[in-house]
């Protein structure tokens, strides 16, 4: 039919904008070069999505979706020291995996505060789990040692982000859960 927009995958755009405000940051992120990664004109977007704000969101809550499972599935291990240490492996090798953008954008964009208290919470339950079944010492402050995990993920992510080695990372990586397990006994 004449005159009808070129449809386009609503999936396959949102995620092309994720990777944009991974890659750049929101606030380097432009409407122009959102359109131009996605191949859609702005009035598509704007009709698709609302405003850059808009679709900020609906990236940001996309992806954390995803980063949310994971932490799930890593942090449902036997133990409250076998989850954390799944969650910072993989985490270490996502945020070096040339698949994508390095580090990570949940922990790298500062519109995100409200969601990376969202990913402390879940690390101090399974830690508050761990001292219920006695993988974790009694005294361990759930709320501090969840604290400690979020800013090692984050140094990872911003290691990675400033060219750090997979090798480097995973490094970083072991000596904080060392840290971790002497913590935890």
């Amino acid at each position: 039919m004449a005159g009808r927009p070129r449809g386009f995958d609503r999936e396959a755009a949102l995620l092309v904008a994720m990777e944009r405000f991974w890659r750049n940051g929101y606030d380097e992120t432009t409407v122009a070069e959102l359109t131009r990664s996605m191949g859609i004109t702005a009035p598509s977007l704007y009709a698709a999505f609302g405003d850059k704000d808009a679709l900020f969101s609906e990236a940001a809550a996309y992806y954390f979706d995803r980063v949310a499972t994971q932490m799930d599935r890593a942090l449902d291990q036997p133990t409250a020291h076998a989850g954390i240490s799944e969650l910072v492996r993989i985490s270490a090798a996502a945020y070096t995996d040339h698949a994508n953008p390095p580090g990570c954008f949940l922990l790298s964009e500062p519109r995100l505060v409200r969601e990376r208290r969202e990913l402390s919470r879940h690390i101090a339950e399974r830690i508050q789990r761990g001292i219920r079944e006695g993988d974790v010492a009694p005294e361990t402050d759930p709320g501090a040692m969840a604290d400690f995990i979020i800013a090692v993920i984050e140094g990872l992510s911003t290691r990675a982000r400033d060219g750090g080695s997979t090798t480097e990372v995973r490094a970083i990586a072991d000596i904080a859960l060392s840290t971790f397990a002497a913590s935890a006994t």
